[in-house]
């Protein structure tokens, strides 16, 4: 099992049902610059990442189904938002839908975290919605 906690990153959620085989990443940013290295922080290196491995693992892209989180709101300055989790939903579908991987499940956007759990052993994954807190 895996667990991560998401604001306005994103977190792709991917199983092959066939192989048994799952993965996941956790990305900050949608699109690698160019310049510096080529971190998985961002969501088009994370997702290329994540791909290689599991099929170095035994998985088959064809099998694949994913799960997309996060991508909530939560980043505002003076009322004004760069749209980061908006940004980050749209790298995943775009990409997902180019590797013609389908998405059979989601829960992003909106003003709250998220806490997700992800079983890779069965390819289940549980989520719930958390409080930003201030003290």
């Amino acid at each position: 099992m895996v667990k991560t906690i998401l604001g306005s990153c994103v977190a792709i959620c991917l199983w092959d049902p066939v192989t048994k085989i799952g993965g996941i990443n956790h990305y900050m940013l949608p699109h690698w610059n160019g310049n510096d290295l080529a971190s998985p922080k961002f969501g088009n290196i994370a997702i290329e990442k994540l791909l290689e491995r599991m099929i170095q693992l035994g998985a088959k892209k064809e099998h694949m189904q994913a799960k997309i989180f996060g991508g909530g709101d939560l980043i505002s300055k003076g009322g004004s938002s760069m749209l980061i989790g908006e940004r980050n939903i749209r790298v995943a579908r775009l990409m997902l839908e180019e590797k013609g991987i389908p998405i059979i499940a989601s829960s992003t956007g909106g003003r709250k975290g998220r806490k997700i759990l992800f079983f890779t052993d069965t390819g289940e994954v549980r989520h719930k919605f958390i409080e930003k807190s201030i003290k």
